[in-house]
């Protein structure tokens, strides 16, 4: 090429030379653009809609959604976060307080509000219920956009849950399982409706269920009802042990409920604070077996009651309780899943407080996860009342983060963390 310029040096430049020098001169500016414009590296070109680079390929999953750490030297790579651990770590407040969240919502397609606060906060998961169900292809395309935008995002891969108790305790109706858990004639049959229901679920985009309920009771009782298996609670503890067996072989999450046990209790605490007239030593030979047992079969999850129990003289709810949630479930009984709340909105628990204060509360207390059902209002002042108790020191940098870490375990081990 600089024969060629030479040889024209002195001649009038034809239009086949000045093309050339045009190619040249376009060339030679774009690489000093590139070099100049991305500090010596080669630029890399932005990938299409929908496709990773190869780049974005060699970069964990986990680097992607959290911020680096700050580095003394501005020119140094940030580490990259090797495992669970570093990434509860890392995760400023603001986001570990909202993966404490579960949160339902109102609305039945993509334009939902939920989906506006999946943007906004890295929320820990969302509960689809009755209200927000059609069909099973309805059900897929609200369930799979949280995970789009916690992709779009980069937030850690929300829990996507429901209450699919069978028959009329199902919010799902024409899904499995079709037998109310009072009807289920043996053990092997609710199994056979697990593993159906298991199926369908994942299927669908739901990655967790709120249940089963492994209270002990009859079907006349005024708490659980026909949502209870049996009054005997060495056959239920066989059925919380292979309905926890069953789901975590379909990887369903499922969170085992009303610990310490609902079924004695004077009244649904979805109507109002509800006595269990029961002292610790009559749980133990009653409902914890069943519990016992489910945590022996590996349950990830348990949801603790709102119910009101003697520990705390019948007057503090059961998920804002230390007694329970610490004392009992953690150093007693050596559970080292996932503590979830019961609704923080039903009426057991608002007619003795607000929304805001129970969930600063029950985090205190020893949950890892907050459960509200109620108005957006409701959740955003409870997200803030949580953080501004961990900036202010009022719920310890230790217990949020032992918190978030299990969360986050949870998620790593049913496969939404990779």
């Amino acid at each position: 090429m600089r024969q060629v310029l030479r040889d024209h040096l002195h001649e009038a430049p034809s239009p086949r030379l000045v093309a050339i020098v045009a190619v040249v001169l376009v060339l030679g500016a774009t690489a000093l653009g590139a070099l100049i414009g991305g500090g010596g590296q080669k630029a890399t070109p932005v990938p299409e809609a929908g496709r990773q680079s190869n780049e974005e390929r060699r970069t964990s999953f986990l680097a992607r959604i959290i911020p680096p750490e700050e580095s003394a030297d501005p020119s140094a790579e940030a580490g990259v976060p090797k495992s669970v651990a570093e990434l509860a770590k890392r995760l400023p407040a603001d986001r570990k307080v909202a993966q404490l969240f579960l949160v339902g919502f109102q609305g039945r397609d993509l334009n939902a509000p939920i989906y506006r606060q999946l943007r906004r906060l890295d929320l820990g998961g969302i509960v689809i219920g009755s209200q927000n169900y059609t069909d099973p292809q309805q059900l897929a395309a609200v369930a799979g956009e949280a995970g789009v935008i916690a992709r779009e995002e980069r937030h850690v891969p929300p829990w996507v849950m429901a209450t699919q108790e069978g028959g009329e305790f199902s919010d799902f109706a024409d899904l499995p399982p079709a037998t109310a858990a009072s009807d289920l004639a043996t053990v092997g049959q609710a199994t056979d409706e697990a593993r159906a229901t298991g199926r369908s679920l994942r299927r669908l985009g739901v990655n967790g269920v709120l249940g089963p309920v492994v209270d002990v009771g009859l079907e006349n009782d005024l708490a659980i009802g026909a949502r209870a298996f049996s009054d005997d609670p060495e056959l239920v503890a066989s059925y919380a042990a292979a309905l926890v067996r069953t789901y975590r072989d379909k990887r369903v999450f499922a969170a085992v409920k009303h610990f310490p046990g609902l079924g004695s209790a004077s009244q649904s605490t979805e109507a109002g604070p509800a006595n269990v007239g029961l002292s610790l030593d009559e749980l133990a030979n009653r409902d914890l077996v069943a519990f016992r047992a489910a945590f022996r079969a590996g349950a990830p999850g348990v949801v603790i009651s709102n119910g009101l129990y003697a520990p705390d003289d019948f007057i503090l709810p059961g998920s804002l309780s230390k007694s329970i949630t610490t004392d009992l479930l953690r150093e007693e009984l050596r559970f080292e899943g996932i503590a979830i709340t019961d609704d923080l909105a039903d009426p057991s628990v608002t007619a003795l407080g607000t929304v805001p204060d129970a969930a600063v509360q029950a985090v205190k207390a020893g949950a890892d996860m907050v459960q509200i059902s109620g108005s957006p209002g409701d959740q955003q002042a409870a997200y803030v009342a949580v953080l501004r108790a961990v900036r202010s020191g009022e719920i310890p940098p230790e217990r949020l983060d032992e918190a978030v870490l299990r969360v986050l375990n949870g998620k790593r081990d049913y496969g939404l963390i990779r």
